[in-house]
Formats: structure tokens, sequence, C-alpha cells
């Protein structure tokens, strides 16, 4: 059985109530980008990573799906 890809961006956006278009304008990317990292097309860089969790702010590990349990 697969385990379904959980995009923590996108599960925060929602929990806060906040859009793709909304944190695309406030990391000065497009919104092509950040709809890519909300659907798993693409992975922000680290440093991207890094703003989109200070701008939602949270703990950037809350941003990350844990590879161990």
């Amino acid at each position: 059985m697969a385990v379904e890809r959980i995009n923590r961006i996108k599960e925060v956006l929602v929990i806060q109530g906040k859009s793709q278009v909304w944190l695309a304008e406030e990391l000065g990317k497009s919104t092509t980008s950040v709809t890519a990292f909300c659907n798993n097309k693409s992975q922000p860089h680290l440093k991207d990573l890094k703003k989109i969790a200070k701008i939602l702010d949270v703990d950037i590990r809350e941003l990350l799906v844990p590879t161990k349990k």
C-alpha cells in the first residue's frame, strides 16, 4: 500500500486560512512556483523553505514530512 504524500506547506496554508497566491506574494515568487511546491511538482530550495516557515510563523520542521518514526 502506497503512503499518500502529504504536502505540509499546503496543509499549513489551509489551517491558517491563507492562499497560495498570498504566499507567492509574500515570498516574492510566482504563483506557478508556489503551486508547484504545494502540489509536489517541485521542492523549494532550503532558503525558500526557511522564508516560508518565517512567513507562516511555524518551525521549519513543521513543513517537512518525517522520514523516520
